[in-house]
């Protein structure tokens, strides 16, 4: 086992994550008009994010500076219902990927995307 969960799955995980991620939010009523029209950047830096989170190269601050990520998610209207549409959105890409994560780092990245998605929640 590797020192941190990037170590463990490499960089292709989280592109495939990312992907399957954003495969639902383009058809989700409620997710899709918070993104732009083209997703391309989007799914760049949420890739870029959970690399560095889960202990990859630091690429995403680099490049955009400190995450933070209530203030650049603050000008979106937040609902319960939007986080539980996003949640459930990443639940199914995790759920699709997830195969390649022992039982504890899959519980892991789960309790982090609800926390994540419950933080981000402001309405």
């Amino acid at each position: 086992m590797g020192d941190s969960l990037y170590d463990e799955v490499g960089e292709v995980f989280f592109v495939d994550l990312v992907d399957t991620f954003y495969g639902s939010v383009a058809g989700d009523p409620l997710l899709r008009p918070m993104y732009p029209e083209d997703l391309s950047e989007s799914r760049r830096h949420l890739t870029l994010f959970l690399i560095q989170y889960w202990g990859g190269p630091p690429t995403y601050q680099l490049e955009r500076g400190h995450p933070r990520l209530r203030l650049r998610h603050a000008p979106f209207p937040i609902t319960t219902e939007a986080r539980d549409a996003w949640l459930a959105a990443m639940t199914n890409a995790l759920s699709v990927v997830g195969d390649r994560l022992a039982v504890e780092r899959r519980a892991e990245v789960e309790a982090y995307f609800r926390m994540a998605a419950e933080q981000l929640r402001n309405v």
